[in-house]
């Protein structure tokens, strides 16, 4: 996919031509958008930063206006990055679909290599630069994204709020309704659902709330159950109590870092259990999630040498 190319040859490409930043995220109906709201997140603090947002989704890329992005193209997979990007440009590489041969690949195709990571037993390569929650040392960048707006703290008129998540593609939150539904909490639709279900959930919960709301509901909830990282750190963040439970069918890298900060972790659509973990929020000391986006703009900026 990606050919090597010496240094020599690199050299001589940066000298002769303006190379170009793109940010490739991995995000679809399958897999949700908790990486596409870190990449728009990153993007927008690099605001001064002329960077290229490569999807894997087209139907998310044609909406990252509405994020705050402002160039952004659909590539389907991750091996069409090359008919975008040229030899010697520079990217931040936010997914896990890669290997480890396709990655050495990457390193050497581009002239900067900035990798995003959740994974706490990761281990940066020589020839890369590294942002990870769990990772330090030189080179990695030890930080956790959130962007500066759920900083700014908001009277919480929302007593409790469920985002499933962007993605629902097997319908599980109907499914597993009976783990939420006794409690008439304030509904957070996700993007990718199907209109017909879209339509079903709202008859279910009379407090719903549209996508577009998104940052709304999780600023302004005293307490969100929900299965998306992003959202749980979000809603640390604004000042919110946010309770997370593992979905099956996504990875537990976050568990370590959820237990570090003290967000509650529910497992296997545990009723009796989500119970229990909302009558104890109240003596529940939640970690303040620290804000450092001014340290992330400067490791990326430092990083890619601008």
């Amino acid at each position: 996919m990606f050919n090597l190319f010496n240094s020599t040859i690199r050299e001589k490409i940066e000298k002769e031509i303006v190379l170009k930043i793109y940010y490739y995220v991995h995000t679809g109906h399958r897999i949700g958008l908790d990486r596409f709201r870190r990449a728009c997140s990153i993007i927008r603090l690099l605001k001064d930063v002329d960077i290229t947002l490569l999807c894997s989704d087209f139907r998310i890329a044609n909406e990252a206006r509405n994020f705050g992005v402002d160039k952004a193209v659909g590539i389907d997979v991750v091996r069409n990055i090359p008919k975008i990007a040229n030899r010697g440009d520079k990217i931040i590489f936010d997914s896990d679909e890669a290997n480890s041969i396709m990655l050495e690949d990457m390193r050497s195709y581009f002239s900067t290599f900035i990798r995003v990571s959740d994974d706490k037993d990761d281990v940066k390569a020589p020839n890369e630069f590294l942002i990870s929650p769990y990772l330090s040392g030189e080179g990695i960048c030890n930080a956790i994204v959130v962007d500066d707006k759920y900083f700014q703290k908001e009277e919480k008129n929302i007593k409790l709020s469920y985002f499933f998540g962007d993605d629902d593609y097997e319908k599980d939150l109907e499914k597993n309704i009976s783990f939420i539904e006794e409690l008439n909490p304030n509904l957070l639709l996700g993007f990718y659902y199907f209109l017909d279900y879209e339509d079903m959930l709202k008859e279910k919960f009379i407090n719903h709330q549209e996508f577009e709301n998104y940052d709304e509901v999780i600023k302004k909830s005293e307490i969100l159950v929900t299965a998306s990282p992003q959202a749980a750190l979000e809603n640390l963040a604004s000042g919110g109590k946010p309770i997370y439970f593992q979905r099956d069918d996504y990875n537990s890298n976050f568990q370590e870092l959820f237990n570090k900060l003290n967000i509650p972790i529910i497992k296997n659509y545990e009723y009796c259990q989500l119970l229990t973990t909302l009558k104890s929020l109240e003596n529940r000391e939640y970690s303040e999630m620290e804000h450092i986006s001014n340290k992330i703009e400067k490791f990326i900026k430092e990083s890619l040498t601008l």
